[in-house]
């Protein structure tokens, strides 16, 4: 045999009986096993870092490679667990203070602009006829009080003026009043019907007139189109005040009150804001979406606010009294019972549960279960909540038998 081949055989000889002692090796049995916790705390299990469902009698490896962490007994306080401080760390916990205070009722929401309804003047003829000389010709065109908007041919009105004539010569004062009163009802203006008084002609067309300032908020025919009083020949409405709708939560309803200061913010006017009051809260929720609608009004004597632009709205309502109250998303929401994880120190923790109260400008009021002064933990607390397993030190708090966490097998063991 060369000497190669020695060598060779050797090299392999090494690597077996390496990989055969590596396998009947056991690291919980060695000498050099690390000290259970620090001042000699029990550890009830070992966990992945990544995954808190992988857990060990012994210290070890993850299978992603990690070194198991250490899970402590609770301390003699009932609910407290602990978690390795360095495990706190890696996590990002940050924590923060329960206040005691005043807890403004804000509400933060959505709305559009819309036309002051008030405003809104629907034009209808009251007989049938063919709309002539229309002078406005699309939506959003301006009008001005007094002026002509179409005219109107209506063998119905050239009849009644021809009756209205015939009584004048008939010298019946009674046939008179009612031939005039017939005119006014088919929508003769009586400027009109004093001019047919004195001149004695006939109208072929009857003009229809704006009753005040503003623009076109709808046009619904076209030159030569043949209408009825059912048609809704145009809508004009005045910009010089508008209507802001905003959408309410169902659970916020109760806040929100006619009278209460109100701010708007426009996209399209960054930085600036626009400052009113509610003007009207209607009596019902919309069934689809279950938000209340609210209605501000605004002057827009410069034109800034358009119909139909969005705008993010601000109500504030009353103030609470004196509560409680910590950020909101230091909140854990359960499905019975929502709590808050405790920061007590030296990495120990408590679920502790609350009653809540209202939600307002990012916090939550806290009924009972948390004191002013109290560190809370607001960012983290699912991770710890997870890993820790806080859900079990929950369970016991509220006398609920759970199975006890150092008897959880390993997942290599076979269901029995």
């Amino acid at each position: 045999m060369t000497r190669a081949s020695i060598i060779v055989v050797a090299l392999l000889a090494s690597i077996v009986i390496g990989f055969a002692l590596g396998r009947n090796w056991n690291p919980a049995s060695g000498p050099t096993n690390p000290p259970a916790a620090d001042n000699e705390r029990e550890v009830l299990y070992w966990v992945a870092p990544m995954d808190p469902d992988y857990r060990r009698d012994a210290p070890g490896k993850s299978p992603m490679g990690m070194e198991l962490v250490p899970v402590y007994a609770p301390d003699s306080e009932s609910g407290v667990v602990s978690i390795d401080p360095l495990i706190v760390s890696n996590l990002g916990v940050r924590t923060d203070v329960a206040e005691s205070g005043i807890l403004q009722r804000q509400i933060e929401t959505v709305g559009y602009v819309g036309y002051d309804e008030d405003t809104l003047q629907h034009i209808h003829t009251r007989v049938d006829g063919w709309l002539e000389q229309l002078s406005v010709t699309s939506t959003g065109d301006a009008v001005e009080r007094g002026q002509v908007l179409f005219e109107l041919y209506s063998p119905t009105l050239v009849n009644a003026q021809e009756e209205y004539l015939a009584a004048l010569q008939s010298r019946n004062t009674a046939l008179h009043e009612a031939s005039r009163e017939r005119l006014a009802a088919l929508g003769m203006t009586t400027a009109e019907i004093d001019r047919l008084n004195k001149q004695r002609k006939v109208e072929q067309r009857v003009r229809v007139y704006a009753e005040r300032d503003g623009v076109v908020a709808h046009l619904g025919v076209r030159e030569g189109i043949y209408v009825t009083p059912a048609t809704n020949v145009m809508s004009v409405a005045d910009l010089d005040r508008v209507w802001i709708l905003a959408e309410v939560f169902e659970r916020q309803a109760a806040w929100v009150k006619s009278g209460h200061e109100a701010m708007v913010e426009l996209d399209y006017l960054p930085g600036k804001l626009l400052y009113g009051t509610v003007d009207y809260v209607y009596p019902e929720l919309d069934p689809q979406t279950r938000t209340l609608k609210v209605r501000l009004r605004f002057d827009n004597k410069t034109d800034e606010l358009r119909p139909n632009m969005f705008a993010r709205v601000t109500i504030r309502g009353d103030d609470t009294g004196e509560v409680v109250h910590v950020p909101r998303e230091a909140l854990i929401r359960g499905g019975t019972v929502d709590r808050v994880v405790m920061a007590l120190g030296d990495g120990h923790f408590r679920a502790q549960p609350v009653e809540i109260g209202i939600e307002s400008g990012g916090r939550v009021a806290i009924i009972s279960g948390v004191s002013a002064g109290d560190r809370i933990v607001t960012s983290g607390q699912f991770l710890i909540d997870s890993e820790s397993n806080i859900e079990a030190a929950l369970s016991r708090m509220q006398g609920v038998s759970d199975e006890p966490v150092n008897e959880t097998r390993n997942r290599s063991e076979p269901e029995r």
